[in-house]
Parts: C-alpha cells; structure tokens; sequence
C-alpha cells in the first residue's frame, strides 16, 4: 500500500471516528442539523488535505476546523434569523435513549437550552459548547476561535453566567418528562382543557415555530389558560385525523403529530416540577424534512 493510500486510510478513519462528536458540536452552534451536515462535509474536504504526521493530537485538530467552519456558518445564519418570520426554533434533532443517559449531554441538546445558547455571541457560544459540553481545554479552544487562551477563560466564564442565569432552574429525570408529555397528549386528544390546565404550569411559554410556511402564533405566549385555549381552539376547528406519538427529541421525550398521517409538527417539553413550563413545536417543514427519514443520532 503506497503511503498517500495510507494516509488517506487513516484520515478516513479518524474523521469517521470522530464523526458524531463533530456533528454534535456543529449541531450545539448552529441549532440546524443540516447545516451541521454542512459544516461536516467542509471540515471533511479540509482534512483530507492535511498532513497527519504535523498533527499532534488528530480529535482537537477536527474539532478545530469544525468550530471555525461552524463560526463562519453561524454568522451568516445570524443574518437570516433577522428576516425569519416569527420566533426561530432549533431543528428537532431524533435521538437515541442511550443520550438520555448522559444527562449532561442530554440537557446541553435540549430545546431550552439550545435557546438559551442564542442569546451567546458567535464566539462565546463557541466556547460555552466546546469547554462546558465536550470538556475542550482552553488552549485547543483559543486555536479554534483564534483568541488567546486568557481571553478564552474569560469568555468561558462570561458565556457561562449568562447561560446558568437562564438555564431550566433544576434537571427533571426524564421518566419526570416523559409522564408530564404523556398527560399532555392525553389531554389534547380528548380535548379536556381542565387536564391541559393541570399540566401546564401557570407560567408556561408557547413558542411556534411555522417559519412563514405554516400558521404558527408569531410571538410567544405566557400563561396556561391563553396556551390551554390555543391549543384546544386549534383542535377543535381541526377536522382532518390528528395523532400524537412519542418520540425522543433532543435527549428528551416529545410528540410527533401527524395529521391524516403526515408529519405535521414537532412538540419538546420543558419540565419542571411535573409541569410543563416550555412548549416547543416546529412546524416550519424544512426543519422536519430529515425527521422521517434520519437514524436516530447517539452523538457521542
């Protein structure tokens, strides 16, 4: 075997390797699993172009590129977002029980907290992901977003007060989540707005997400009884067939809702105290066109 062929042997190998750790960092920036398909076909054409006997550590060295194709991705996202129509979800991402296990991991993919993390700057959510998450040390990290690794430290220290001040205020286990979903979609199939009432907690934000595409309220709305009368006011002018199935979303349990047998919307939970106090549901069908069709992701 010709060493070109090994080498190209061995960078095949690593970036496979690697491959769902890189895709959960570019998921966790962009909040868009294509998009982070994107960046991974682009951190791919870029690896196998360097020369692995210069690299000292090959894991650090992908993550690196991953970042800084995400940075340049997020920015020209960030321009989009400020022309989407209505509130901005991240694409619901299928996910296998085994990441439930990793409550960290879990909690870091979660619809809240991927929402808290646009509140970041590109950088600092940069930092935030590869440091807290993925445990990334500060020098590794500085490579990636071309700072010094004191100013790193400093960025890891801002972006994680910002994010700890808006984060869900305690992790629920997930059989917690899963019994909070299951009441909710009991209630919206049998149309009883006292037991959407008892699920939702009285401070509870609704967010849709239809993207222009599909009808969806286009700012958030707070309190149970607005969300419990919109939701069973919706159904009840729905004359086409609804289901609601579970799934696992993001590290956590969720609904799937099809309409007449389509895919109609995505629906995650944020729960504390055995009621929902977030609602997430991405209509938009360019953020659900690879749910049918995806494996779920183990992402580590």
């Amino acid at each position: 075997m010709s060493d070109d062929r090994a080498a190209a042997d061995q960078a095949t190998e690593t970036f496979i390797a690697q491959r769902n750790l890189l895709f959960t960092v570019a998921y966790e920036m962009l909040g868009s699993a294509a998009d982070a398909e994107d960046v991974l076909q682009e951190t791919w054409l870029r690896w196998v172009d360097v020369d692995l006997q210069q690299v000292r550590d090959q894991r650090a060295y992908l993550v690196r590129i991953t970042t800084r194709q995400a940075l340049n991705r997020l920015r020209t996202m960030s321009r989009r977002k400020e022309s989407y129509v209505g509130p901005w979800l991240p694409e619901p991402l299928l996910t296998t029980p085994d990441v439930a296990q990793d409550v960290e991991l879990a909690e870091s993919v979660s619809m809240a907290v991927m929402l808290v993390l646009e509140t970041l700057s590109p950088t600092e959510r940069a930092v935030f992901v590869l440091h807290e998450v993925f445990d990334v040390g500060y020098d590794d990290i500085a490579a990636a977003v071309d700072k010094t690794p004191s100013a790193v430290r400093q960025i890891a220290h801002r972006a994680r007060r910002r994010v700890d001040a808006r984060r869900p205020r305690a992790v629920v286990s997930q059989r917690q989540t899963r019994a909070a979903v299951e009441s909710f979609a009991r209630a919206l199939e049998d149309g009883d707005l006292q037991a959407l009432l008892d699920v939702l907690a009285p401070d509870v934000v609704y967010m849709g997400d239809g993207g222009g595409v599909k009808h969806a309220a286009l700012r958030p709305i707070v309190g149970a009884e607005k969300v419990a009368r919109l939701l069973a006011g919706g159904l009840g002018k729905n004359t086409i067939p609804v289901t609601f199935g579970p799934t696992m979303v993001n590290g956590s349990p969720a609904l799937a809702v099809h309409l007449d047998g389509e895919l109609d919307s995505i629906v995650a939970a944020r729960v504390e105290a055995d009621r929902i106090t977030g609602l997430y549901v991405v209509r938009n069908p360019e953020k659900l066109s690879r749910i049918a069709s995806e494996t779920p992701l183990t992402l580590r």
